[in-house]
């Protein structure tokens, strides 16, 4: 791809879900629907609550994804039914996130744009986490791949870790660019490059953090239709 036409700006990470594509979404829709399967043992709001700690408690396990989301399902299923919950229920949740697996990518309004444009001047990246195989059938699915020059699909968005793809590039000479204030934008900007938030409809609790509004690399636009032109007046 062609080198940058900036003398500072030269690297841009993207990303992928509720930043690209759609993906937020069908989580809720599923947490719905299992709410629903499970209508007779919890209310909606405890039920909500306890799967939430399932989550925090297994990330460490399963990581990021619908694979670890499945899981904790059937282990919050199994914790409010005291271990009484159907076999029938929990082959209905296997088959909701099987569905989620095989969902259609649909993608973000302008988000082919953006990347193309910045694919001409910038260096870009994927820079996403979750499940290895799910990341890459929704990155083959998007249309998107061969715009980036290099795809990241790690454990976790450390400052460690964008410091480790932004190697060799100063501070202020990359950006991150997404839709989480914990993953995507606070340890970018630790890590020494901007941070651009990207704000979406749907938020997962686990990645709420404070915008740093007193940091000279924060930025937020509305959509990825800004991101051109933000890009252009950082330089």
């Amino acid at each position: 791809m062609p080198g940058t036409t900036s003398q500072n700006l030269r690297m841009i990470g993207f990303d992928a879900d509720d930043t690209l594509w759609h993906n937020e979404r069908f989580f809720q829709l599923t947490q719905e629907r299992f709410a629903e399967l499970l209508a007779d043992f919890a209310e909606p709001g405890h039920l909500d609550a306890r799967l939430l700690e399932a989550e925090k408690r297994n990330i460490g396990h399963y990581g990021f994804g619908i694979k670890g989301f499945m899981l904790s399902m059937i282990e919050t299923a199994l914790e409010v039914t005291e271990g009484r919950v159907p076999g029938e229920v929990i082959s209905q949740i296997l088959a909701a996130g099987q569905e989620m697996l095989s969902h259609p990518i649909e993608l973000l309004p302008h988000a082919r744009e953006a990347v193309e444009v910045l694919a001409d001047s910038h260096r870009i990246a994927l820079i996403t986490k979750g499940d290895l195989l799910d990341q890459e059938r929704k990155l083959a699915q998007s249309g998107l791949g061969d715009l980036f020059d290099s795809v990241e699909i790690v454990s976790h968005k450390t400052p460690e870790t964008y410091a480790r793809i932004f190697a060799g590039h100063g501070e202020g000479q990359a950006m991150m660019v997404g839709n989480s204030m914990k993953s995507d934008v606070l340890p970018a900007i630790h890590a020494g490059a901007w941070g651009i938030f990207i704000p979406h409809d749907l938020g997962w609790a686990l990645e709420h953090a404070d915008p740093p509004r007193a940091q000279t690399r924060f930025r937020e636009i509305a959509d990825l239709g800004k991101l051109p032109a933000l890009v252009a007046e950082i330089g």
